[in-house]
């Protein structure tokens, strides 16, 4: 069986989960799921980032323990992916302990043939990254990412012999087109590597930071937080044991924001060669929601949070997490910025989920239950020509899904379906069941239409299950069908045994008549 491998970033727990991470773990669970059901065997890991300065410091800010902030933080976490519905395989912390015990491993590994040294070295350090930059790095004198000036540090510390790699990645990347995707990111991190690579400092002294990982050489400094958490995609492997590692490691794919592209793209695969392991397969990267012009961010104020949205909008609770799964994936451009409406949202749910996919499956089945009873009723020897099209629309969907999917471009693969269920409900008005019904003789024809139509509505919630999980499972509770039975994926016009009676009509998606309020 082919196997594949996903992560998100292990999310620094400085702030609660926002739509950032939100997007993001969406991507991964949506791709997890779409290749289970390809019949790939998939891993997905998520999980938490804990050590570093901004988390000691926010904990002497509440006046706990660092462990003890970090717990609550990572419990919220875990509870909000899972009252989201996210379907990981294994949440990590980078406090536990078998994670440290990988983490000092390699780092003795690694030290142990000279790719780690002693120096000392005085830079630009921006406290809310906890990254020294370069003066070239900087934007007006300020970080680029939190615009405030960084303070010079200077100090006797640790370094990775990065530099020492920068052509074997170039090459690396040079060699492997998708290596890091989309296009522009590669380009990104290419220009970068124009630049001679400096070495990479992997520690900081226990004399001005006690809360991470000590080096397993030298007890006085902590390992660099961006050095311990990238180990986390190995380290959630190991657990498992080597031969686990091994069968899935060279399927990573790490699915980031852009503002981690750096860590990601140049320190890992760097620190991937110096311990002698081969890289992950690919490195996707998108772009940031953003809100009036801004990224969303904790210091800004415009935070968007999953669980509230779900709230605000009044959804079903069953299906009000899909909702805005289909927004996400829908509105956002893979490797692009996204501007977040809630004004745009109410429309695409309204348009697409309430009127379209929403208003065929109540009318199907209302007509289903009126004329049959809810029995669904046999198809002829011969299909008429608008029989064929309807099925050959879904067929064609199908096919562009998994060629989008291919390509990360999650809103052509949905676009694809929903043309498929327009014209579904083209369909519906053109074989007009409602009027043939009128006369007796042409009943039949009207128990064809109808089972044409269950047909379509089975074959869009196969399609959909990666996108929308919680709607497909009432999906297939409406046609009286189980994910794990032969039927629910057989080719078309062989699902509906004779005699099989499905539910009647259900309001999926209730219209909302106005936007929440900001």
């Amino acid at each position: 069986m082919d196997k594949i491998y996903f992560t998100t970033p292990i999310y620094y727990i400085n702030a609660e989960p926002h739509l950032g991470h939100t997007y993001t773990t969406v991507l991964a669970d949506t791709l997890t799921r779409y290749y289970r059901s390809a019949g790939y065997e998939v891993y997905f890991l998520t999980g938490t980032d804990e050590h570093g300065d901004k988390i000691a410091q926010a904990a002497k800010e509440k006046g706990i323990e660092p462990k003890a902030y970090a717990d609550r933080i990572s419990a919220i976490f875990r509870s909000t992916w899972d009252a989201c519905g996210i379907a990981y395989d294994h949440f990590i912390r980078t406090t536990d302990s078998y994670h440290q015990t990988i983490v000092r491993d390699f780092l003795q590994q690694i030290y142990d043939s000279g790719e780690i040294y002693f120096g000392e070295y005085g830079g630009y350090y921006c406290f809310g990254c906890e990254r020294f930059y370069t003066e070239k790095e900087l934007v007006g004198g300020k970080c680029p990412d939190h615009q405030t000036e960084p303070e010079y540090i200077s100090e006797k510390n640790y370094f990775f012999r990065m530099s020492k790699y920068q052509q074997s990645l170039i090459d690396h990347i040079q060699s492997h087109p998708d290596f890091i995707r989309p296009e522009r990111y590669r380009t990104e991190v290419l220009a970068f590597l124009r630049e001679p690579l400096e070495d990479l400092c992997i520690s900081r002294p226990k004399s001005r930071l006690q809360w991470g990982i000590p080096l397993p050489f030298d007890a006085d400094y902590v390992t660099y937080v961006w050095f311990d958490a990238l180990i986390n995609y190995l380290s959630a492997l190991e657990l498992h044991g080597s031969e686990f590692r091994e069968n899935f490691w060279p399927k990573a794919n790490h699915l980031i924001a852009k503002d981690i592209l750096k860590p990601h793209a140049i320190y890992w695969p760097t620190m991937l060669m110096a311990a002698g392991l081969p890289l992950y397969e690919h490195l996707n990267v998108h772009g940031y929601w953003v809100m009036d012009s801004g990224k969303m961010s904790k210091s800004l104020g415009n935070v968007v949070r999953p669980l509230e949205m779900k709230d605000k909008f009044g959804m079903k609770k069953r299906i009000g997490m899909d909702a805005f799964r289909y927004y996400l994936l829908r509105e956002g451009v893979f490797g692009q910025d996204a501007d977040f409406r809630q004004d745009s949202l109410t429309a695409r749910y309204n348009a697409d989920l309430a009127n379209n996919l929403g208003n065929l499956v109540s009318r199907v089945l209302a007509m289903q239950q009126k004329y049959f009873d809810g029995v669904v009723q046999p198809l002829g020897p011969t299909w008429a020509p608008e029989d064929e099209e309807l099925r050959n629309k879904f067929v064609s969907a199908e096919k562009e899904l998994a060629r989008h999917m291919a390509e990360l471009q999650f809103h052509r693969a949905l676009e694809s379906v929903w043309g498929a269920i327009d014209h579904a409900n083209r369909y519906v008005v053109q074989t007009s069941p409602f009027t043939l019904f009128k006369d007796a003789d042409k009943r039949p024809r009207v128990g064809e239409v109808l089972h044409h139509l269950l047909e379509a509505i089975r074959t869009a919630s196969r399609l959909l299950a990666p996108f929308l999980p919680d709607t497909v499972k009432e999906l297939r509770s409406l046609l009286a069908l189980n994910e794990a039975d032969a039927a629910y994926r057989a080719p078309w016009g062989r699902c509906f045994a004779p005699g099989h009676k499905v539910d009647g009509p259900k309001v999926l998606f209730p219209r909302i008549e106005a936007p929440a309020n900001e």
